[in-house]
């Protein structure tokens, strides 16, 4: 999908927001019904396909990511509900098989930081990268009896590679669901067909982009995502 759809979708989905006369700098209580609430639910879809072995700045990417997950782990709202679903970590003895090599490690609820944390430690990079498969199953299993919003935040290292658009299925996605926006962290990622088609899954979902191409751009990036499911800490200030 090239960079012209992707615009012209994001002003689509933009209308009704500017129909509704929202000004989010002027009206704080608009802002915050969309904000992130206790009441919503995260899923991080990981990448563990073979390519994160491969090496970027002297350290492997699958470390860097995990590095990187272990160190915002702790700051996250416990109030929150989070999970973990992975792909690629197993090889399968045919390519249907390795297409299918999606797992929800972690399922989605409070307190999970810890969990999710301990969890990365034993999962090694091997398979291919089943994008599609994962959100498909991430939507209809790991939300299955939630209400309310619900958020995937993605994490790969490159594009669907097992013959499936991430991008054609969120377009067909969001005729009938509203409740879900997929934030993508596409890492060290090169290919312009690639990002276009992670762009794509991300904006039409109205979630966020970004291209992370160093260990530093990864972690500003997952800052960024997670920054409203961080604790937030009150101090009582006494007048003299």
């Amino acid at each position: 999908m090239n960079k012209i759809i992707v615009m012209f979708l994001m002003f689509v989905l933009a209308i009704p927001v500017f129909a509704a006369g929202y000004n989010f700098y002027s009206n704080p209580a608009a802002y915050s019904e969309n904000s992130l609430s206790d009441n919503e639910k995260i899923l991080f879809i990981l990448d563990f396909s073979n390519s994160m072995s491969e090496y970027l700045g002297g350290k492997r990417k699958v470390d860097l990511m995990i590095d990187t997950m272990k160190s915002i782990l702790p700051n996250l709202n416990p109030n929150i509900s989070v999970g973990l679903r992975v792909y690629g970590h197993r090889m399968g003895f045919t390519p249907l098989e390795a297409c299918k090599a999606s797992t929800l490690v972690e399922p989605v609820s409070p307190a999970n930081g810890i969990n999710i944390r301990n969890s990365l430690l034993d999962i090694k990079p091997r398979g291919m990268t089943p994008i599609t498969y994962s959100l498909k199953q991430a939507i209809k299993n790991d939300f299955s009896g939630f209400s309310g919003k619900k958020r995937i935040i993605l994490l790969t290292d490159g594009g669907e590679n097992c013959d499936e658009s991430p991008c054609s299925y969120v377009l067909e996605l969001i005729k009938t669901r509203k409740d879900v926006s997929i934030d993508v962290i596409a890492f060290n990622v090169s290919d312009e067909d690639d990002l276009d088609q992670l762009e794509c899954t991300s904006l039409v979902t109205s979630g966020k982009f970004y291209n992370a191409k160093t260990a530093v751009q990864l972690l500003n990036s997952l800052n960024n995502s997670v920054s409203s499911m961080k604790k937030v800490e009150a101090k009582i200030i006494e007048k003299p």
